[in-house]
């Protein structure tokens, strides 16, 4: 006699999983807080706060190119051991006649670079140019330094080096001939050059300073 003790009893079906998603609140996004950068109401997201607020100043263009021409590194002999700066000479130009010198000083290369390049700005000057050369042949000299200038024709080039050229290039010069006779001393050699380029004069310059007109040429 089988009685309904000994009858198995079959076992109830185990619940299915059901995915619930997320809990609002406890995702790991809304749990990381300031540091993590994400959302919920613990700070860190710009979900509520709309775009993120840049207060550094952007870079404009404004057309002027740097050339770094010399980094000199001083060291300073202290108790404790040695301790370095830099110095840095930056030509600056607009290549379209205007070029400057600077020269920054400071405890890392790029703050010295930076440096000069701002005093750069602030001491642009003039110089003429006729045609991608200089309109006449020009000397000058700045300490130790010589320079002597000289017009070319179209597509010679820049045929100069150093300071000279950073300067002729920074200018807007395409085609001139430079010889340094002088010291070697960058920050001379680049006075020198800028110098001679400011001393340019055309000649309707020249003819309107003595009261002269230009003859027109015969055809």
């Amino acid at each position: 006699m089988v009685t309904d003790s000994d009858t198995p009893v079959p076992a109830a079906p185990a619940a299915e999983k059901q995915s619930l998603g997320p809990i609002p609140g406890t995702s790991t996004q809304d749990r990381r807080g300031p540091r993590g950068g994400g959302g919920g109401n613990f700070g860190g997201g710009n979900r509520d706060r709309g775009p993120r607020r840049d207060d550094r100043r952007p870079d404009v263009d404004d057309g002027i190119s740097e050339k770094v021409v010399f980094i000199n590194r001083c060291a300073k002999v202290v108790k404790g051991g040695r301790r370095f700066s830099f110095s840095a000479l930056i030509v600056c130009g607009d290549k379209e006649g205007k070029v400057g010198l600077g020269f920054g000083k400071a405890k890392e290369v790029s703050d010295a670079i930076k440096k000069g390049g701002q005093a750069a700005r602030k001491n642009l000057t003039p110089v003429t140019i006729v045609n991608g050369t200089v309109p006449h042949e020009t000397y000058a000299e700045f300490g130790g330094g010589k320079v002597l200038l000289k017009p070319a024709s179209p597509g010679t080039g820049i045929i100069a080096g150093g300071g000279v050229r950073a300067v002729c290039e920074a200018a807007g010069v395409k085609d001139i001939l430079a010889k340094s006779m002088g010291s070697s001393n960058h920050a001379n050699v680049v006075k020198a050059t800028i110098k001679a380029l400011s001393g340019l004069r055309t000649r309707e310059t020249i003819l309107s300073s003595r009261g002269k007109k230009v003859r027109d040429k015969a055809i």
